[in-house]
């Protein structure tokens, strides 16, 4: 009709994946980043990895991130297995969807196979955290690192020491950007609600007064040995201080056959469920000191400020030991008995980029890449 305004296209599609906590975490300041602009029509896929209530709807809820559009059933199983899954099940969700681009953050089997199913359709990947190393060939998501940055259209680099990993491999500069941490965001931005529900008080303890510790790899938890010493260790620490470990559901199930969650109980470790994000970073504030074997806590504990005792010989987060908020405790779970509080309070580090902005440039970045491009097979 002469005179008639011409209908809106619609907004085009943007595909989250999800396939962890730690990808919850860093994915929520780019979902809320991009909702203030309104260039996209958000959707999120969780690929089913984790399956623990705590640790999907809640965490969802906590990060107030949008109910998962599609859910794919990658569940627990071997490397391949859960790739492959990931592949045939994503491949089919995104041939639906017809998404601008698909945004993959972590390391996971699942987001590897998704990221796969994304460039066998010719969608565009967009990598959060890319560029991170730890230069470790026998740790699986290393590999997984490296394919999702080869395959990645556009870079995201948590540090610019990540960027110049990225520059040596080959990527050339325009898919390359330095944004920042964006679990650093979720903390700034969720820190003080999280502080207020003082979760320690739930395991008795005193804020500053215990170790929190959380353990998950396979290097650490899958050997029955090594399982034993750690244990042992934790057991020891625990004589001496008090120690909340927050059971993630691959360390409970490795516990139980040789009766190793019985030693940590008679040792007065203070064992619990798994926990939703704001819990769980309450408890990261609190803590006089944090053990871990996960990437992002390094990450949030370096921005609480909160001392920092990594189980593992290198770590892909190399700026967080630079900057002298995290040591390396390398191979011997003996070296866990000898963690120590911090004497003073918190002093958060000064990291360039970790300024809370990170999903802000994302955010910029991915408009200016996609929010003008046509879906695959749209007319």
């Amino acid at each position: 009709m002469v005179g008639e305004v011409p209908a809106q296209p619609a907004a085009p599609v943007l595909v989250h994946v999800v396939a962890t906590r730690p990808d919850a975490v860093t994915l929520a300041p780019v979902v809320t980043a991009l909702e203030e602009r309104g260039a996209f029509r958000q959707l999120v896929l969780h690929t089913g990895q984790h399956t623990s209530p705590a640790m999907v709807a809640e965490m969802f809820a906590d990060l107030e991130l949008p109910s998962p559009a599609r859910r794919l059933d990658a569940g627990a199983g071997t490397h391949g297995a859960q790739t492959a899954r990931a592949l045939e099940a994503g491949e089919t969700a995104l041939a639906q969807l017809q998404p601008a681009a698909v945004v993959v953050s972590g390391a996971a089997n699942s987001t590897l196979g998704c990221a796969l199913a994304a460039a066998k359709l010719g969608i565009p990947v967009a990598r959060v955290e890319a560029g991170l190393r730890e230069r470790d060939w026998s740790a699986p998501e290393e590999l997984n690192r490296m394919l999702l940055d080869a395959m990645a259209d556009t870079l995201l680099a948590p540090t610019h020491e990540a960027a110049e990993n990225l520059y040596r491999e080959g990527a050339g500069a325009g898919r390359v950007h330095p944004v920042g941490s964006t679990a650093v965001d979720s903390v700034r931005r969720f820190v003080g609600r999280a502080v207020a529900r003082a979760t320690w008080r739930r395991f008795g303890t005193e804020r500053g007064g215990y170790v929190l510790v959380t353990l998950h790899r396979p290097a650490n938890v899958d050997d029955d040995e090594r399982l034993a010493r750690i244990v042992e260790a934790l057991a020891a620490l625990a004589q001496r201080v008090p120690v909340i470990l927050p059971l993630h559901p691959r360390t409970r199930e490795r516990l139980k056959p040789m009766g190793d969650a019985q030693r940590l109980l008679a040792a007065g470790v203070l064992c619990g469920p798994p926990l939703g994000y704001l819990d769980f970073l309450s408890l990261q504030a609190g803590a006089g000191a944090v053990v871990t074997d996960s990437g992002t806590v390094q990450e949030e504990a370096s921005a609480l400020g909160v001392r920092c005792f990594t189980l593992r010989s290198v770590t892909e987060r190399t700026i967080t030991v630079s900057h002298g908020t995290n040591t390396l405790l390398g191979d011997d779970p003996r070296d866990l008995a000898e963690v120590r509080l911090a004497a003073g309070p918190p002093t958060p580090a000064a990291i360039p980029l970790w300024d809370g902005r990170a999903g802000e440039r994302i955010a910029e970045a991915l408009v200016a890449n996609y929010a003008l491009v046509r879906a695959p097979g749209s007319s």
